[in-house]
């Protein structure tokens, strides 16, 4: 079996790596690890739907934990460069947040396959759970960022904890993707992206009959 870095265990020559190949598997794992699940999931399932022999798959992966590690990276990066580049073009909080919900949305609704792996799959591995968790750190962040000037301006409600907003806000996408995923029905999932925003920085009342903030315990996510 190759090492991680392609070359082979008797010490011959490295192998060249084939960029389309490499995407090829992780697409294929995608849809495998979303079709059978992780767990139950074999290199040779993969190697299959890719069109690959198994031993390809081992050039460039170490095993079917690094498979999906990569995936999540490459997902993960792929966004987090997409919506720094569009919310630093953006000033206002309120529409930041409503790109980054676009965003977001759009992400995991383009890819069905990543969708199902990211809801259903990943969470079942404690190990992969904790992985994510680093992620998840640096997604709030831009959505803490946001939520904290629009205090500071005084567009968003100062006594409001910022973490429990964050939570709210990733909690209210993660379950639309959840849902969606789950539905016999498709639709475009993005489309919901403004009215899960406004439903957070409106609320459900009117300003008319909107029940004033009890204090007590207060507690926050990441």
């Amino acid at each position: 079996m190759p090492k991680r870095d392609g070359t082979p265990q008797n010490g011959g020559a490295p192998v060249a790596r084939n960029p389309e190949k490499y995407d090829r598997i992780l697409d294929a794992a995608l849809a495998v690890f979303a079709e059978k699940g992780f767990f139950v999931s074999r290199i040779s399932d993969i190697a299959d739907r890719a069109n690959v022999a198994d031993g390809t798959v081992y050039l460039y992966f170490k095993n079917k934990d690094e498979i999906l590690a990569t995936a999540i990276n490459t997902a993960f990066d792929t966004f987090m460069n997409h919506a720094r580049t569009e919310l630093k073009t953006i000033a206002e909080p309120a529409e930041r947040l409503r790109t980054l919900a676009r965003l977001h949305l759009e992400a995991l609704g383009g890819n069905r396959n990543a969708a199902i792996v990211f809801q259903m799959e990943l969470r079942q591995s404690t190990r992969l759970s904790e992985f994510s968790h680093q992620h998840l750190i640096e997604y709030f962040s831009l959505v803490r960022d946001a939520i904290q000037e629009g205090q500071q301006r005084g567009e968003f409600r100062r006594d409001l904890p910022d973490k429990i907003a964050a939570n709210c806000f990733f909690g209210a996408l993660d379950e639309m993707v959840t849902s969606w995923v789950l539905s016999e029905h498709d639709f475009p999932l993005a489309n919901a992206a403004d009215a899960i925003v406004d439903i957070l920085l409106n609320g459900m009342r009117s300003s008319a009959n909107r029940v004033a903030p009890t204090s007590g315990r207060q507690g926050g996510g990441q």
